[in-house]
């Protein structure tokens, strides 16, 4: 249910509670992070009169209250914790608690230009999928480190066995997650472009798709910024300082990295793309 209400208000998240604040009310609201909570929570925002809600990504706490305040007509705004921080140092806020964070991202929620409207509710389970892959993989690596340490035989079988066992189970569950995503349309069409590019294989390709669903409606330079992998200037007056990457998606930005280069067509010149670039 959609309604014509400007209002706006800020959430601080946590495992267990909810603190809210309306932007230019002194009214204060702590609920339980859960489905009575949120209905309370929900009562008193359109009590208020809120059209747009902000909070910050807290880890996958906030899921819960943002999907149901998206099905029930409230825009919704996920914030990164550098945009709080930021916007807290501008207004020279060095207090800090709960109470307060929900006051200044309230705050900050008024102030940002378009709210967020569009959520793809499909891709949650399969960032979910993803992210188990990655750290299986990740489990991988540290036990492949670990056997370069180890000599004795019988020791090393129980490395080697986890090990397979940990690549099984991955190859496994990218083929299921390329599975769930092949029941839309949509995402199997966005999944096979992505792997059409030269150098991207499947694993590469479920994590751009699934990483980064504003892909298709934002500019290649915005999408390099959500990946983390736009070079930022660093000048001043003479100072002309290096180019560095920062932020961004951590686990996309990885995934790309591991991605190999195309193969160079003959007469290319070989380049190396710089780490800080």
């Amino acid at each position: 249910m959609s309604h014509d209400s400007t209002g706006a208000a800020g959430i601080d998240v946590a495992k267990d509670k909810l603190d809210l604040a309306i932007h230019g009310q002194t009214m204060r609201l702590t609920v339980a992070n859960d489905a009575a909570g949120w209905q309370r929570l929900t009562r008193a925002l359109r009590a208020a009169r809120v059209g747009r809600v902000g909070m910050e990504a807290s880890g996958g706490y906030e899921r819960g209250v943002a999907a149901r305040l998206r099905r029930e007509g409230f825009a919704v705004r996920l914030l990164q914790p550098l945009q709080t921080k930021a916007f807290a140092r501008l207004r020279l806020r060095r207090a800090k608690n709960d109470t307060v964070d929900a006051a200044l991202i309230a705050a900050c929620t008024a102030l940002l230009d378009a709210p967020e409207t569009t959520h793809d509710a499909r891709l949650l389970a399969c960032a979910d999928q993803l992210t188990f892959i990655e750290q299986a993989e990740e489990d991988i690596a540290r036990l492949k480190t670990r056997l370069e340490h180890v000599a004795e035989p019988r020791l090393r079988r129980f490395f080697l066995r986890d090990i397979a066992r940990l690549t099984a189970r991955v190859r496994a569950e990218l083929k299921r997650l390329a599975a769930s995503l092949s029941q839309s349309d949509a995402l199997a069409r966005r999944l096979e472009l992505v792997q059409g590019v030269p150098g991207i294989g499947l694993r590469t390709a479920l994590a751009i798709v699934v990483r980064l669903p504003e892909l298709g409606r934002v500019s290649r330079e915005e999408a390099a910024a959500l990946a983390g992998l736009a070079p930022f200037d660093n000048d001043s007056g003479k100072h002309h300082g290096a180019r560095r990457i920062a932020g961004g998606r951590a686990r996309l930005r990885r995934s790309l990295y591991a991605a190999p280069c195309p193969p160079r067509s003959a007469g290319t010149p070989r380049s190396r793309p710089s780490m800080n670039a």
